[in-house]
Formats: structure tokens, sequence, C-alpha cells
């Protein structure tokens, strides 16, 4: 093993790729236009690659990490500059784990295999965020930012732009980590903004996945079964059901779902 790497030890399990590139770092941390005011909450710190550039840069710094060996290399080395919660970031709790009454600003090289699960959790407490800048596998970030009409639009499209505005910075090679992974990676920034609101947010995210379930037949065959177990009646809907889901905007898809909610459609 490189002796540069010497203190990296990844733990399979916890799928971690250490970034290594301190040119990398420095450019990710730039995107949080840092200052003393600010709160920042860092998903997997590991052994401190954005740590180091975000410590005494802001006001409060915390970070969720589970690794103890990365833990006590932080703590060595950050002091009390960092706060951190031992724990699995998808058994955090915004509510009682972090007290704040500034929007937080997420940051993280966060493990590939449970993007979708980290990003879901942050859609659920985005009225607390401000924004996140996440390292992730390119061809994710690229479903992320898809736009209708494109092979990449698809059910993470539609509800990652409901939930933010959500932005691909930059794009990063294998040879910025250890160990390298096999996949192209992305920096993707996520602006937590006021959206049109939907009736009722179980729909909107049924429909959706509905919609895309059948990605190649028109809304009237996929979503024909959501209509006959909810009795709504598309012909009172003013709506194009021949159409194919990557083909509808976020604005169509919020309106197809308040128009559906009107029949006195409830999902819980």
């Amino acid at each position: 093993m490189d002796e540069r790497f010497a203190k990296y030890k990844p733990k399979k399990f916890l799928g971690q790729n250490f970034l290594t590139d301190v040119n990398i770092a420095k450019k990710i941390v730039s995107a949080f236009e840092l200052s003393k005011d600010d709160t920042i909450l860092e998903i997997g710190p590991g052994y401190g690659s954005l740590s180091k550039h975000i410590a005494g840069n802001s006001g409060k710094y915390y970070a969720v990490e589970i690794d103890t060996k990365c833990i006590l290399s932080l703590k060595a080395t950050l002091g009390n500059q960092i706060e951190i919660f031992e724990k699995d970031f998808l058994e955090f709790d915004f509510e009682k784990d972090l007290s704040s009454s500034k929007k937080i600003k997420i940051a993280g090289n966060i493990p590939y295999h449970i993007t979708t699960a980290i990003l879901f959790k942050l859609f659920e407490y985005g009225e607390k965020l401000d924004f996140a800048v996440l390292m992730m596998q390119k061809e994710v970030a690229q479903r992320l930012v898809a736009k209708p009409n494109t092979k990449e639009y698809g059910i993470l499209s539609v509800q990652t732009n409901y939930y933010t505005k959500p932005e691909m910075l930059f794009t990063v090679s294998p040879g910025a980590f250890f160990p390298k992974p096999r996949v192209n990676s992305a920096v993707v920034k996520f602006k937590f903004e006021k959206r049109e609101p939907v009736e009722n947010e179980n729909l909107f995210k049924l429909v959706v996945r509905e919609s895309f379930g059948k990605r190649r037949k028109t809304l009237r065959n996929s979503l024909k079964k959501l209509f006959e177990n909810y009795n709504i009646e598309p012909e009172k809907i003013n709506f194009d059901f021949s159409r194919r889901p990557e083909s509808l905007s976020l604005q169509e898809f919020i309106f197809l779902c308040n128009e559906i909610a009107k029949q006195g459609v409830d999902v819980v």
C-alpha cells in the first residue's frame, strides 16, 4: 500500500472510499462560501479530508460518523472545533440530536450504496436545511439533475427537484480516492427551497413511482391500477394520459396529483 495512505483502513461494509486529493477537497468546501454564522453538519467525515478545511471557518461544525477510529483521529486533530455524533446517519434525528435555530448546511462524501436513503432523509428534514454539497456516483448524480425527455429522467429526478434545486458542480475521477472506486464520482449541490405544494405528498410519491414503474407505457396504462384501487376517474381530469412519464415536467406531475386529490383521494 502507498505509504501516503498508511493511516487509512477502509471498511468495505461501510462503503468507505476516502478522498485524498487536497485540491478536490478545497474545491468542495469552497462551494459552501463559509462564514462564522454557518452551521455545518458533515455526513461521514472519515479521517477529515473536508474537515480540516471546514473547522475554524464556520460558526458551528458538527459531524455524524460511525467509525470509532475515524472519530478518534478527528478528535485528536480538531479538538473542540468539531462536535461528533457517533452513529449511523440514517439513525440521526435532526429533532433530538441537533437543535439549531439556523438553517443547516450539509457536507459529505457519502457511501455510494446508501445515497438514495441519505437523500430521502435530507428531503424529510428539508425545512431545517439551507443546502447540501454531496459527493456521489456520477451516474446517480446525472439522474438527480436530469431533465424531462432524457433517458436519465425518472423517479429520482422528479422527487429531487420537488424538494430541492439540484446542480452538478463537477466530476471527480477514481484517482482522487483511496481505495479507488470503480466508478466516476460527481459533486452535487442541493438548494432546499420553498416549492409549489402538492395536496398530498404521499399521493405525489405514489403517482410518480407508478408512472415510471412502466416508463415505456402511457400514463393511462401505467396508472391504470392506481385509478382502479382509488376509484379515480381520469376522464374528469384535464390531462393528456396518452403521454409517457418521461415527458412530464415536475409542475405537470404536481398538477396531476392535485387534480387526483380533488377526487377525494387521500394516501397516508
